[in-house]
């Protein structure tokens, strides 16, 4: 059965018009380019430092990337900290848990200030293992992100209705609801001069002095500097572009009994990633979201999938089977060759171009860390303390050359690839896989998307298929 493609976040969020398109020309100090969390908390940054800000959306608040997640915040990202640890200094990683612990205290001051009804709620989050094997690596896990800073601690009781080999749980972490928040957030944008346009696709961009952005209608709007903030950035760089990749993974949720429902948040790469949580759901009931099977886009056995999920649900989640599965949706995450971030100048030539990407399935409390230190840049303002950890322009390590040369290998054969019945995608000729599970046409390469008609869906593409 193909997935609906529209997220349970999008579809119970309050129905509201669409901002106008922009028609015509127009200027201003900085247009941030999407409106998905980075965007619309770095215009919110922006505004309140005084900047003349427009905000440009090809489809609509939240529509891409945000809201299509799973809606954790949390600081605990599957098993990042005895990475970083390892790779980049205990340091690094103590910086890189502040800057997302201060994003969580940025959403709930947001909330509180602005009365966003976001269904806010506190949870604790676990990263657990079934395979005895990797127990010592996530107690390993535990102790690193302890000593980051994190309340975390290696535990075997997570609330989960099976039994785990270990996990690592944090206390005081957060989920809510992306769309509703981001509503809220753009409400405000607005009342305080923000000019926000929806369905306004940006096809090309050129930098300068004075930045220029070309509009599918064929306006044109000027600015000082640009914010791409859409996931894989509309223009990319050859140096940042062979450290990106990309990974789809399903969502599939239904609403059971509030007694059946898991307390926490979980996730576990084991079984190729499983991710777990609730939301309110009314009337004594809470949604049970579960997303996981990840795959490069473009893959084949999507609909395979979709459906081995659901399988897992339903056995391993009390309650699942017996409710009607109401929402099927797809999140799409882009890593990077080190696994961290990529928030700032596109490249070392670029200065008015700044990009926030590469978050490895961890973008909304790295989104809303972003764009504070996307501000810093622009402002002048003391910038934060993990702005080199997280830089794109930083040295490629040694160690990282082979991942790249195979990820670099495996995009040249999506070029090369002679099938004649193989349609190319028009962002950069890369070839298009079918997803039989929500009936796009995907690209393996750089994440575009299109529907069965050919028409754009996600970019950085800019031009429908051609027949």
């Amino acid at each position: 059965m193909p997935a609906t493609g529209s997220s349970y976040w999008m579809d119970s969020a309050p129905p509201r018009a669409a901002l106008p398109p922009l028609v015509g020309d127009l200027s201003a100090d900085v247009v941030v380019v999407g409106a998905g969390i980075v965007g619309l908390c770095t215009a919110r940054e922006l505004n309140r430092a005084g900047r003349d800000v427009v905000v440009l959306e090809a489809g609509r608040i939240a529509g891409g990337v945000t809201g299509h997640t799973t809606g954790k915040l949390t600081s605990l990202h599957g098993l990042r900290y005895e990475r970083l640890r390892r790779r980049h200094g205990e340091e690094a990683a103590r910086l890189y848990a502040d800057a997302q612990e201060d994003a969580l205290r940025q959403v709930t001051r947001i909330c509180e200030e602005l009365g966003i009804d976001a269904d806010l709620e506190a949870r604790p989050a676990y990263t657990y293992t079934l395979d005895e094997a990797r127990v010592a690596e996530i107690h390993a896990e535990a102790a690193a992100a302890a000593a980051a800073g994190l309340r975390a601690a290696a535990v075997t009781d997570t609330g989960l209705p099976f039994p785990v080999a270990a996990a690592v749980g944090v206390e005081g972490q957060l989920q809510f609801h992306p769309r509703r928040f981001l509503l809220g957030v753009a409400d405000d944008l607005v009342a305080h001069g923000v000019r926000l346009h929806e369905n306004t696709r940006v096809t090309d961009l050129r930098e300068g002095a004075d930045c220029r952005l070309t509009l599918e209608g064929g306006g044109t709007v000027h600015a000082r500097d640009v914010v791409l903030a859409t996931q894989f950035p509309l223009r990319c760089h050859t140096t940042l572009l062979m450290r990106l990749s990309l990974r789809r993974e399903f969502v599939v949720a239904a609403a059971v009994d509030e007694r059946h429902a898991p307390y926490g948040m979980y996730v576990t790469s084991d079984l190729g990633t499983r991710s777990v949580r609730t939301a309110p759901a009314g009337e004594g009931r809470r949604l049970l979201i579960v997303a996981g099977e990840a795959f490069e886009p473009g893959s084949e056995g999507a609909d395979d999938r979709l459906e081995r999920l659901e399988r897992w649900a339903r056995a391993q989640l009390p309650g699942f089977a017996d409710a009607p599965t109401g929402h099927r949706w797809a999140a799409e995450d882009v890593h990077t060759s080190d696994g961290l971030p990529f928030v700032g100048h596109e490249h070392p030539d670029t200065q008015h171009v700044y990009v926030a990407t590469g978050f490895g399935g961890w973008g909304l409390s790295n989104g809303v860390a972003a764009a504070r230190l996307l501000t810093a840049h622009l402002t002048g303002a003391p910038r934060p303390a993990w702005t080199e950890l997280v830089d794109p322009r930083r040295h490629l390590p040694v160690r990282e050359v082979p991942g790249v040369v195979r990820r670099q290998t495996a995009v040249a054969g999506h070029y090369l690839s002679g099938r004649p019945s193989g349609r190319r995608c028009t962002h950069m000729g890369c070839e298009l896989g079918f997803n039989d599970a929500e009936l796009t046409w995907e690209c393996p390469c750089h994440g575009s998307r299109f529907a069965a008609d050919g028409t754009v869906l996600q970019g950085p593409a800019t031009r429908p298929l051609e027949d």
